[in-house]
Formats: C-alpha cells, structure tokens, sequence
C-alpha cells in the first residue's frame, strides 16, 4: 500500500533534480559534439567497431540532433585514409561501422572548416553559415554591418586493434588538434595520463580543458574537472574510476585565413574510454 503513494514522491524528486541540473554548468556547454565507439581497445587483427555520432545535453544520450558525416575522416594505422562502412543518419544520431583490417591504432574524426556571417538587411538581422567559398554568392557584397567568423571544429574518438601504434596519432597543423603523449587507448582508472593540445601545430598554452564522464542523464551532478595547458601545451588528468570520458577545450583569436573573417573560434573534443585496474 506505501510502494504507489511513495511513486510520485520519486517522480517529483526526479523533476526537481532534472530541473535543477538544467540550471547547472550543464547549460553553458549545452549541445555537446561526440563520437562514441562500441569499443576503443579490441583483440585480434579483424574486427569491427560501430561508431555513434551526436549533438546532445546529456553525454552519449541521444536527445537532440545527429552529427553530420560529411567531413568523417577515419586514419588507419598506417596513415591512410579508411573508408567508413554502412553509414546512415536518423532523427536523433549517425552511426557507422569500422572495419579494422589492420593492427593498431585509429583515428576518427569529423572536421568541420567554415564560416558564420550575419549582417543588417531592412532593418532586420540576417545570419548565413556554410564554406567559405560558398560566402560571396549567399552574402550581398556591399551587405550593412557585415560580421564574419571563421570555425573550425574537430571531433575525436580513437580505435586500437591489437598492439596500439602512433601513425594515426600524427598532427595536421591545421587548427586545436590532440597530440596525445599517453595513449589515448591506454588510459586506465587511477593513473595520471598526460596530453598536449596544439594551435596550428604550436602548443595551445593557457587553455581551459573540460573534462566529463559519461552518464549525466542518471545523476545530480556533473562531476568535471577542468584543467590548463601549460606553456608547452600540455596537460594531465588522473582519472577517478572507469567509463568513458568527454574532453573538450576552444579558442578564440584573429588568426583567419578568410578574407573576410575578423575573428577565429577553433574548437575540439574527443571521447576516450578508461579502463578498471
């Protein structure tokens, strides 16, 4: 007779504690990008791997929009490009498989490079994002209170099979990438493993590095940490128990490489899975 009449008791808390958490640091990283391998550490020289991509609150919780593949970019262990097999998007996530015929490690991305631009047009705000050789045909040339901004996004998740190697660890220069110095599939409950994250292949110094555990959906708190890069870029984390773990960190400088552009946000993030002792 007390089980029904404790129920909605239960169902209040958990409203109160799901409205709550929405007033929390949560809200001010809403919409996080990730990709969320079925398993990042696996035996054997053929094996396979499926691979979800999402924009969501909640970390690997599919409760908002898919993450686009159009710019998917899979590094085998040999530095060459891997062809991603039986894509398809729905209304909440993306999802791929990996065939990993090769031992060692993979890199899979989604690199995103483009421009936001919004201007003043009778009397009314009107706001453009695409490529940016796209800009001149959607943007008027004479446009009022024109503001451009270039982005440039990576999204992460490594894939080891078998032994791990460093190939599809290398850099490209180009934008906030992860120069890992533990590998990233090598990260184990307990232990301090360290990184470094690079601008344009010099070491980003002096930047915020978010770090969430996976599951916020089922509890009160969000339970990051944050960290700073040093002057060499670099930057640890001791990872308190198992599971998989969201890292994230952007910048905003004039460093553009479009005309048109008056500033720059670089922004990245990877998932990494840690393993129990």
């Amino acid at each position: 007779m007390n089980k029904p009449a404790r129920f909605p008791q239960r169902l209040a808390m958990r409203a109160a504690v799901l409205a709550l958490a929405a007033l929390a640091p949560l809200a001010a990283h809403a919409h996080r990008q990730w990709l969320l391998p079925s398993a990042t550490v696996l035996s054997g020289n053929d094996a396979w791997v499926t691979v979800d991509a999402a924009v969501s609150n909640d970390l690997f919780y599919f409760e908002h929009v898919p993450m686009r593949l159009d710019n998917l970019v899979v590094t085998g262990p040999d530095g060459a490009a891997v062809k991603a097999e039986n894509a398809a998007t729905g209304k909440y996530r993306s999802t791929f498989d990996l065939h990993l015929t090769q031992p060692g490690t993979y890199r899979v991305a989604v690199v995103n490079q483009g421009v936001f631009a919004s201007w003043k047009e009778g009397g009314q705000t009107k706001r453009w994002r695409g490529t940016a050789e796209a800009l001149a045909s959607n943007v008027p040339a004479n446009a009022q209170d024109l503001q451009v901004t270039e982005n440039a996004g990576r999204v992460e998740a490594f894939v080891t099979a078998g032994k791990p190697s460093k190939q599809a660890l290398s850099t490209t220069g180009r934008g906030l990438e992860l120069a890992p110095i533990t590998h990233p599939n090598d990260l184990v409950a307990g232990d301090t493993a360290s990184f470094r994250l690079l601008l344009d292949g010099k070491p980003a110094s002096n930047l915020k590095v978010e770090i969430v555990p996976g599951g916020i959906r089922y509890r009160d708190k969000l339970n990051d940490m944050s960290v700073t890069t040093d002057a060499d870029g670099k930057f640890s984390v001791k990872w308190p128990a198992p599971g998989m773990y969201w890292m994230e960190a952007d910048v905003r400088d004039d460093k553009t490489s479009v005309k048109q552009a008056k500033a720059r946000r670089a922004g990245y993030a990877v998932t990494v899975e840690v393993l129990p002792q």
